[in-house]
């Protein structure tokens, strides 16, 4: 199958690269690494390089990712300048198994783990020194178990596929869909070798997995599971923890350059303009394209997301923009409507695809509100719960949550407020999917409706089915 070949092309072919924003130009065959820790380094900064540079298409953070996960749901639709078919039909809900956006976002997530299997398998034998041996193969499972845990929300069961392919027989990828219960479990395995990753990062490093990063995540599999013991005990572990994390007391510096990397931002997709790798997000909100065009690729599903914030909620005026300042003339355009505006970098608004704002995988904000909403499913809306998800409202300048709610009313709040929260953030899906109200969220979209339970999965891409036939497809598609 078409992903069994790319594995193969991926194993036998690392980036040449140790930066983790640095664009990966030159490639090295597979025999000539793993003989030195400047190989090893390489190797997995090539596992970090399948989050943002697919050569051809755009990143898999940074707008790919962003087409399931906000396109097909009541934040984002396609605006008139998005021209492809597929994207079109993500937007309304007519996606089938040849949508070629879900051919190119399964082989991302697979071509991120062969790269990290490479690295598991082969970076132990290095002679090197053992205590950077063992961080880079924990930040390669770290990664890994990334990949899974998109993929398996995303498609359910999938192949689970766990070494460097150039060592295993050709046959044996050709495998059949792993259940999901199997895929989690390996997830949960991965992280908690994870965990012992270091807090922090100084120099070069920062912006690598940390322990703190593999606590989140496996935060949020245990959220997704509804373990909720295990989640609040987490959630408490990263709160209490060495990691230093905290709100910015702006969150405009969420998405400020400046402050990229700082103690809200646990794990980001990490972006650089000016001859590095661009966040392509900008396109997403980009009303701009040489200040000429009105309407951007990406627009609001319809003003519900909109008429979410008040107007005194500090994020309204970060998550939306409807006028920019020419950097070239000083001219403020301003624009017929509102646009989704985290990504716009107004340092590089005539070179639009350039952004270098950060993709915030996992951060601080979401801990507070997976710990309010564990505590609240678990006891109900006890002091702690109100305390974690007032952070995030008093941050916002929205005040304290009325006190005195029912179990029922503090999860209403807590999902409204995760919407607020995370708008672009590759998040509302995954939300909507696991608290089992997509259809009926999504459906009171207009452009939307033809939503059904066939969607709480994405169908397996016909491409891969064509190949292997021991792949099957999911119901309904």
């Amino acid at each position: 199958m078409k992903k069994t070949l790319i594995l193969f092309i991926l194993a036998g072919t690392l980036y040449s690269c140790t930066k983790l924003g640095e664009n990966p130009s030159a490639f090295i065959v597979k025999e000539q690494f793993f003989k030195t820790q400047a190989d090893a380094v390489a190797a997995v900064t090539a596992v970090y390089g399948a989050l943002i540079n697919d050569p051809g298409e755009q990143p898999m953070y940074g707008r790919e990712i962003n087409f399931l996960t906000d396109m097909t749901t009541d934040d984002l639709s396609a605006g008139p300048s998005a021209i492809n078919p597929n994207v079109r039909a993500l937007s309304s809900i007519t996606y089938t198994s040849t949508d070629d956006r879900l051919q190119v976002m399964w082989r991302q997530f697979y071509t991120g783990i062969s790269r990290a299997n490479v690295a598991i398998d082969n970076i132990p034998a290095i002679q090197i020194d053992t205590v950077v041996k063992n961080r880079l193969v924990r930040e390669s499972k770290f990664l890994r178990a990334l990949f899974y845990f998109d993929l398996v929300r995303l498609w359910g069961d999938v192949p689970l596929v766990l070494h460097d392919p150039t060592s295993t027989a050709l046959n044996s990828l050709k495998t059949n869909r792993s259940p999901a219960a199997a895929v989690y479990q390996q997830i949960i395995s991965d992280l908690k070798d994870a965990e012992s990753l270091p807090a922090t990062y100084s120099g070069a490093n920062i912006g690598r997995a940390t322990g703190g990063a593999a606590k989140t995540l496996l935060l949020k599999v245990y959220l997704t599971q509804k373990d909720w013991p295990n989640a609040i005990a987490t959630a408490q572990q990263i709160i209490n923890g060495p990691y230093g994390y905290g709100l910015f007391a702006n969150y405009a510096d969420v998405f400020n350059k400046a402050t990229k990397n700082g103690k809200e931002h646990i794990f980001s997709a990490q972006f650089e303009s000016n001859g590095g790798l661009g966040n392509s997000s900008t396109l997403m909100g980009a009303a701009f394209a040489g200040f000429g065009s009105n309407v951007p690729a990406d627009i609001p599903a319809d003003s519900s997301v909109y008429k979410q914030f008040s107007d005194n909620d500090t994020r309204k005026a970060v998550t939306f923009y409807q006028s920019l300042v020419n950097p070239s003339t000083g001219v403020t355009k301003v624009f017929p409507s509102f646009y989704f505006g985290k990504y716009v970098d107004r340092s590089v608004l005539l070179t639009s695809g350039q952004s270098s704002i950060n993709f915030p995988i996992l951060r601080y904000a979401d801990v507070l509100l997976m710990y309010a909403e564990a505590l609240n499913e678990a006891q109900g809306p006890v002091s702690d719960a109100y305390n974690s998800i007032n952070q995030v409202r008093n941050r916002a300048n929205t005040g304290n949550l009325v006190p005195g709610l029912s179990q029922a009313d503090f999860r209403d709040s807590l999902y409204a407020e995760r919407r607020r929260e995370f708008v672009q953030e590759a998040q509302r899906w995954f939300d909507l999917a696991r608290t089992g109200r997509l259809v009926q969220a999504v459906s009171k979209v207009a452009t939307k409706t033809n939503i059904s339970a066939k969607n709480y999965l994405f169908p397996i891409p016909q491409s891969e089915i064509s190949l292997n036939p021991q792949l099957t497809q999911n119901e309904g598609y």
